[in-house]
């Protein structure tokens, strides 16, 4: 799947939708801790991991840049760090330059008025005024992998993030897991829809059914329930 297509496919659903449809198809769900958040609320981003390993210097991200493909998605491991920004204005405004669609950031950024002028989606754990005061040894692999909480990523990986997070999944199984995403997300609206027209949503999934069942056989799940009802709202 190309850059191209992940957005299309992408524009019409959420992390949550295809964070489900991950669930669904037993693909490994690796979602980025929840404090990193979008720069500007609202944004969204989707694209093939980019990564970096920051060690004190832009200049791995100059590098990465070099290989970027249009629609690519700068992904900074900085291993955490909230004692330096790693990130600022002229390193977002020379990805955008380079055709990327963002960057995530395990770690945090500065010039944050300048990168919201920008407009280019990031995603970082926050800012701080004070940049890098360090230059560690370079890893051979500091283009090839990135850590993000405990999710390794690379190449091999795209990256997807909206207002629930980021999250990342396996270029070879990202059809099918956006697919049964796009099947979630539609019975959900459906759902949505009776709701508003006066039709519960306990009434929708025969959630008394369910209640009795339980009492004659205590060990009864409602997603067992759900499943046998063709809801879909808890997985």
């Amino acid at each position: 799947m190309d850059n191209h297509e992940l957005r299309t496919r992408f524009s019409g659903l959420t992390t949550a939708h295809v964070a489900d449809g991950c669930l669904r198809v037993g693909v490994p769900l690796r979602c980025a801790p929840a404090p990193l958040r979008a720069v500007d609320p609202g944004t969204r981003l989707a694209g093939r991991v980019l990564p970096a390993r920051h060690v004190g210097s832009v200049d791995v991200f100059l590098e990465a840049y070099q290989s970027a493909e249009p629609g690519d998605v700068l992904v900074v491991d900085n291993g955490g760090r909230l004692d330096e920004a790693c990130v600022g204005d002229l390193v977002v405004l020379e990805a955008q330059v380079a055709g990327l669609a963002g960057l995530v950031v395990w770690g945090l950024h500065r010039d944050t008025a300048d990168i919201r002028a920008i407009g280019l989606p990031l995603f970082s754990l926050g800012a701080t005024p004070a940049g890098p005061q360090r230059l560690d040894p370079r890893p051979a692999d500091a283009l090839d992998t990135a850590t993000v909480g405990e999710w390794p990523v690379g190449r091999g990986d795209l990256v997807l993030g909206d207002d629930d997070g980021v999250l990342f999944l396996p270029v070879d199984r990202a059809d099918e897991a956006l697919g049964v995403a796009e099947s979630i997300r539609d019975t959900e609206r459906r759902q949505a829809d009776r709701i508003r027209a006066g039709d519960t949503l306990r009434a929708q999934v025969r959630f008394a059914d369910y209640l009795a069942a339980r009492r004659d056989r205590p060990a009864s799940t409602f997603r067992e329930h759900l499943r046998a009802v063709g809801g879909a709202i808890e997985e």
